[in-house]
């Protein structure tokens, strides 16, 4: 109900704009009646989620999330349905989503963060300070080229990297890793943010991937750390448990992780992700494409225009 407030709430202050700039146009109440549809179908599927807050156990007691204050927690099944079939991305494993506690999928919102976990084998990061990330940078760029040719033909829109919006950082110690691109999707006019986080283990890493619009960085900067510090694998996962001759090693070090040339299958390039912003431009649209239906031009000889 506060949703369907607030949205007729933001309704009216349309209907005050549009009807200061065309006095001579009607009203169509058909049209309303469709938005608030719209909205109350909206507010049903959001009712339908349950969100967790506290300690969360993930992937089969591989790691722990303690959901950080400001967020809540959508488990790996609900996630599952918000990223295919709201959202319409491909079909993967996802261990959940942590959202802005104010926000829901069904939300113009500000970023969301999904968890995943690969287990790829144990990431050697002897490689961390020797990478140059500039020259990094020019060669993924030249690989999205071709990457983008299958997102073509696989259907989907294609992806350009702006840039570094935040350069690589490994933390050797907590062996946390993050960077954030600056994207830029072919059909949508502002950039994309999306933010990278991966935790090494001893046989795979975390993955955290935060996206929204590149102006919410700032934004997500307030919250990085306590969002990096929410996630630990458990014990007999973490990183000096390595036992070698045992433990696979993964074929990438520290470098590899963030060109992500090996692990095309993971992070956002796979996560095609039509989220709240996308769900923002649909509303725009939606909007747009009912003027007419609610505001009519008037004719002396015939009735307004009604559908």
């Amino acid at each position: 109900m506060k949703k369907t407030l607030s949205f007729l709430l933001a309704f009216g202050m349309l209907f005050n704009s549009f009807s200061q700039d065309e006095e001579n146009e009607e009203f169509d109440i058909s049209a309303l009646q469709e938005l608030l549809e719209y909205q109350f179908y909206a507010d049903s599927i959001d009712s339908t989620f349950v969100y967790q807050t506290g300690i969360i156990s993930l992937g089969n007691g591989v790691a722990t999330l303690t959901v950080p204050e400001g967020y809540k927690y959508l488990d790996s099944k609900q996630s599952e349905f918000v990223l295919t079939e709201l959202w319409e991305n491909p079909p993967a494993e996802s261990l959940g989503l942590l959202f802005p506690e104010d926000e829901s999928p069904m939300d113009s919102g500000t970023y969301v963060v999904e968890i995943q976990y690969e287990e790829e084998g144990f990431v050697n990061d002897d490689d961390a300070g020797d990478i140059d990330y500039s020259d990094m940078m020019e060669e993924m760029k030249k690989d999205q080229v071709s990457m983008n040719l299958e997102r073509q033909q696989a259907g989907y829109e294609t992806v350009d990297i702006v840039g570094w919006a935040s350069s690589p950082y490994y933390d050797s110690e907590s062996k946390k890793l993050h960077w954030a691109k600056e994207l830029k999707f072919e059909t949508y006019d502002v950039n994309t943010l999306n933010y990278n986080i991966r935790v090494l283990g001893r046989k795979g890493f975390l993955i955290l991937n935060a996206i929204g619009d590149i102006d919410v960085l700032e934004t997500f900067n307030e919250d990085r750390d306590k969002i990096i510090a929410s996630v630990e694998f458990e014990k007999g996962y973490r990183y000096d448990e390595f036992s070698p001759g045992i433990d696979r090693v993964a074929a990438y070090g520290v470098g590899g992780l963030v060109a992500g040339k090996v692990l095309a299958k993971v992070g956002f390039f796979a996560l095609i992700i039509k989220f709240w912003k996308l769900i923002a431009i649909a509303v725009v649209g939606f909007f747009a494409a009912f003027k007419n239906k609610l505001f009519g031009k008037k004719n002396n000889n015939l009735p307004s225009n009604r559908e």
